[in-house]
């Protein structure tokens, strides 16, 4: 085959976990054209950690039943040959199908099963796994070569680059830096509460003297300042400030980061950066972060996972996690890599 087109998938944390799938398809066919369909607010991280010959961006204006088929009409120029969905969507099949692509393969979710040429069965064993493993899975039973479901993330980081960002956004670069991210795309059940961010924020910069950055996107805004407005210690709020390149770059030259569920906790356990990752209402062992360092902090409830927006009861699953809990793991992993440093 010589021009392939991925479709991506739509949200940070799924766009991490894809890479893995990417770099199988290219070890594949090493010397194919692959272009990958994806939406402006993830496409940085395709562009950023694969190693695709072109990024192709779903506008806004083609989410209309007449859009998707301007679309299709747009990639039929290109003569692709082939379209691996990533996407779970009927819609990403019907595109396919519109802009003429020979060859149609993905699991064969959302009932479009019969709109493609190679179908993957999509059953509840590949379900529960992590998602890295679901998509690594589909892109081999379609014949791609295997490869390791570790990412490396922070070789594809520019570390010139990377110390730009640090100095356009934090003052006093020399010091510790500790980023967090309170925010979570999907409703406010993946969300510890503001006030234990700040608590545990005065507490680490008392033990660990730095600085800590506040990283998210416009949504997150709100939260992120009333955690500035909450701590003793002086933070950088940069919620909604940076494009998620500049974040990437920012997060990799944290010493630690800590997360809610989110695609910031994905970039930062796929850096290899030491992470703390805040599960309540969401599934860990679909979507924990990858990487070494990264280490889950859970409470083991009779209703979680639930993976719903809002908690229906009581948020057990999130009042349960103390600050003293994120505080002793923070400790342990500050001491691990001060130790690494001598």
């Amino acid at each position: 085959m010589n021009k392939i087109l991925i479709r991506g998938t739509n949200w940070i944390g799924d766009a991490i976990m894809t890479l893995p799938a990417v770099a199988s398809i290219r070890a594949t066919y090493p010397q194919a054209h692959i272009a990958l369909l994806a939406k402006h607010w993830v496409a940085d991280i395709y562009r950023l950690f694969s190693d695709l010959d072109d990024v192709i961006i779903y506008e806004d204006k083609f989410d209309t039943p007449t859009g998707v088929f301007r679309l299709a009409k747009k990639l039929k120029k290109e003569n692709f040959d082939a379209a691996i969905l990533l996407q779970n969507a009927i819609e990403a099949a019907i595109i396919a199908l519109a802009a003429g692509i020979p060859l149609r393969a993905g699991y064969d979710s959302d009932a479009r099963g019969f709109l493609l040429t190679h179908r993957v069965r999509r059953t509840q064993k590949i379900k529960n796994v992590h998602q890295t493993e679901y998509y690594l899975e589909m892109v081999k039973s379609l014949g791609c070569v295997p490869v390791a479901r570790e990412m490396h993330l922070e070789t594809k980081i520019n570390p010139i680059a990377a110390r730009k960002v640090l100095k356009k956004f934090v003052p006093e670069t020399e010091k510790r830096l500790m980023g967090i991210a309170p925010g979570a795309t999907y409703g406010a059940a993946k969300k510890w509460f503001p006030e234990r961010f700040a608590q545990l924020t005065d507490r680490l910069m008392e033990a660990f003297p730095g600085r800590t950055i506040i990283l998210g996107g416009n949504g997150d805004r709100k939260t992120a300042q009333e955690i500035d407005a909450l701590t003793d210690t002086p933070l950088i709020n940069l919620a909604g400030k940076t494009t998620l390149t500049e974040a990437a770059y920012l997060i990799s030259q944290c010493r630690l980061f800590i997360s809610n569920d989110s695609g910031l906790m994905h970039i930062a356990g796929a850096l290899n950066v030491p992470t703390i990752a805040i599960f309540g209402s969401t599934n860990p062992v679909t979507t924990s972060p990858l990487g070494s360092q990264s280490v889950v902090i859970r409470k083991e409830v009779s209703c979680s996972p639930c993976l719903k927006e809002t908690c229906p009861t009581d948020f057990r699953c999130m009042k349960l996690i103390s600050v003293e809990d994120v505080f002793r793991v923070a400790q342990e992993l500050m001491r691990d890599k001060r130790s690494e440093k001598k």
